[in-house]
């Protein structure tokens, strides 16, 4: 009896371990996600990517444990589209994120324009699967609508439960200098001021010496003009560190204006605290780094530290920030069950300079940088994946995948579902990444500049050939020059680009650095190479709806009454006291 009972009871155990293991795989446990994005990256600025004058080990290290892409493309070679894109998987056209003007990016804190509510991000679907969600750094995708308070576009209305950073981005004008931009156009309000002023006087004097019949109501009108238009001057173009360049804390405006030397030392303090505080459930973090936009701030610990000046110290400085977050993970024993993945918003910005001093990047052998339409240099960003254990170690690959794959890779692995109600661009990057597949799930990938389509490319798997055309470059200021030496540094996508018919069609995976136009005398599959991609173009249109616009017009004016301040506006201002800094 005691023999049937010790049976019995022995396979009732192997029975409960069997339901227990098909349990533990059908309902594997959520990994924790760390994102990290550089802002101005040039792919060609880190090592793993082939320069060999900075270092960037801890970035290499991730490589060297994880998986390396080498053709990972932003869908814009600009900030606020790109990063939109990347939040919710789809061409920033459909959420009205693609400007048709030439002002590309928000400009103001207090514009009305931004991520539309409507829209559905990784976080937010993340945040319904029960992870604690959490975005340290730049933002850059709006605040709100029609109040100061409503917050429409804000990271806690994107599904993030915590938000600590700038809402806008770095600018020249946070530091001691002025962008070329701002300097410009400060320089023809006070031309329209003194102008207007002699106006007055001039009015004034013939009226006091009666050479003038004009009353005395129109140049008190004009004078109140005058009053309000230098207010309007001094308030947007004198005031810009102080309306722009400031931090929040959810809500909350806790830095007016930002104090740049601390920066960095806040921002990671921030960061390791968000891992501390969640490292016991499932988290979704996103690191939006400052680093490397201009004005660059950096630390005394890093300055004259590379071969490449302020930008090589920046660099090296955003490297040790990305070592400090996994030497964290380490220390909590959370590497083994987070997903760390690395990246740019877009390519290196080429033509940023003080004085004679440049302050961009390196785009290694790509043609181009930001803000130039479709050239790779602009688009080509370092695609770094590292999960112990899950994805194998230093494997390398050579498919077209897009920030966008980002989107749908997270809500698979975190569990939730794709929305049904709109087209998802993006495509599920495990397969590929896990080695299951052998090629990307993209046979067409599209390059917008603004709301122009300036390019477009064809993966043709059977044969291995990488096709790009491009209907509209740049045009360089002045020839022969690397980039648009414009007002505001950045090339034009509508006005003063070079229209090609036919297309300049490239063969990348022969002419990566798209040095050598194919021409239909030399090329026999010219024409309908340029067909089938055209073909793709009309289906891709036919997807399209129109959407409100975000970046143009009245959307991307500064509106005072939207001005996030600290305090009573205009009277803004306030300086966050120092927890406990992390020493750098």
């Amino acid at each position: 009896m005691n023999h049937l009972q010790h049976n019995r009871n022995y396979w009732l155990i192997v029975l409960l371990l069997c339901l227990s293991f098909q349990t533990s795989l059908a309902n594997p446990a959520k990994p924790n996600f760390v994102l990290i994005m550089a802002d101005d990256l040039g792919i060609g600025d880190v090592s793993c990517y082939g320069n060999n004058t900075l270092r960037t080990p801890n970035i290499d290290r991730l490589a060297r444990e994880g998986v390396r892409l080498t053709q990972h493309l932003a869908a814009a070679s600009v900030c606020t589209p790109s990063r939109a894109a990347f939040l919710t998987g789809r061409y920033p056209i459909r959420s009205g994120m693609a400007s048709e003007s030439e002002a590309r990016v928000l400009r103001w804190t207090a514009a009305s324009g931004g991520l539309p509510p409507n829209e559905t991000t990784f976080a937010k679907i993340l945040q319904r699967q029960g992870y604690a969600t959490g975005l340290v750094g730049k933002w850059h995708l709006g605040v709100s609508c029609e109040t100061r308070d409503d917050h429409c576009h804000h990271p806690l209305n994107h599904g993030f439960d915590y938000f600590y950073g700038m809402p806008l981005s770095l600018l020249l004008d946070c530091g001691s200098q002025h962008s070329e931009m701002c300097q410009a156009e400060r320089a023809e309000y006070w031309l329209y001021t003194q102008t207007l002023s002699f106006l007055i006087f001039l009015l004034a004097l013939g009226k006091l010496t009666h050479c003038l019949r004009i009353p005395w109501k129109t140049i008190t009108c004009l004078a109140i003009f005058l009053l309000l238009f230098f207010i309007s001057w001094y308030s947007i173009y004198g005031c810009v560190r102080h309306w722009d360049c400031i931090l929040m804390r959810n809500h909350q405006v806790c830095e007016q204006s930002m104090v740049l030397e601390r920066t960095t030392s806040v921002i990671l303090r921030e960061a390791l605290s968000f891992i501390d505080r969640n490292k016991h459930r499932p988290f979704l973090f996103f690191l939006s780094l400052l680093q490397v936009h201009t004005p660059l701030p950096t630390t005394d610990n890093f300055l004259g530290r590379s071969q490449h000046g302020l930008y090589g110290d920046n660099v090296e400085e955003m490297d040790w920030i990305v070592g400090q977050v996994l030497n964290t993970l380490d220390k909590e024993g959370l590497t083994k069950d987070t997903l760390v993945y690395f990246t740019s918003d877009h390519g290196a910005f080429l033509e940023v300079h003080i004085g004679d001093t440049p302050l961009g990047g390196w785009n290694g052998i790509y043609k181009g940088g930001k803000g130039m339409g479709g050239w790779e240099g602009g688009i080509r960003v370092p695609g770094i994946f590292r999960w112990p254990g899950e994805l194998p170690a230093g494997r390398v690959i050579d498919e077209p995948t897009s920030l966008m794959d980002i989107y749908p890779t997270l809500v698979q692995l975190g569990g939730g579902q794709l929305p049904q109600d709109r087209v998802i661009d993006g495509q599920d990057l495990m397969p590929l990444l896990r080695g299951h597949v052998p090629h990307s799930g993209h046979e067409f990938l599209f390059h917008y500049c603004g709301s122009r389509m300036h390019a477009a490319r064809w993966y043709q798997r059977e044969s291995g050939r990488l096709w790009k055309v491009h209907f509209a470059t740049p045009t360089f200021f002045p020839e022969g020059k690397v980039g648009c030496h414009t007002r505001d540094g950045l090339c034009p996508c509508h006005r003063a680009v070079t229209l090609h018919d036919p297309p300049l069609l490239f063969e990348l995976s022969n002419d990566p650095s798209e040095a050598r136009p194919l021409h239909p005398s030399s090329e026999p599959s010219f024409h309908m190479v340029v067909g089938q991609i055209q073909e793709a173009i009309r289906d891709h249109r036919d997807t399209l709806s129109p959407v409100p616009q975000q970046l143009s017009g009245s959307g991307n004016t500064w509106n005072p009454w939207l001005q996030p301040c600290c305090g009573s506006f205009p009277f803004c201002g306030c300086q966050e006291s120092l927890l406990p800094r992390v020493e750098l």
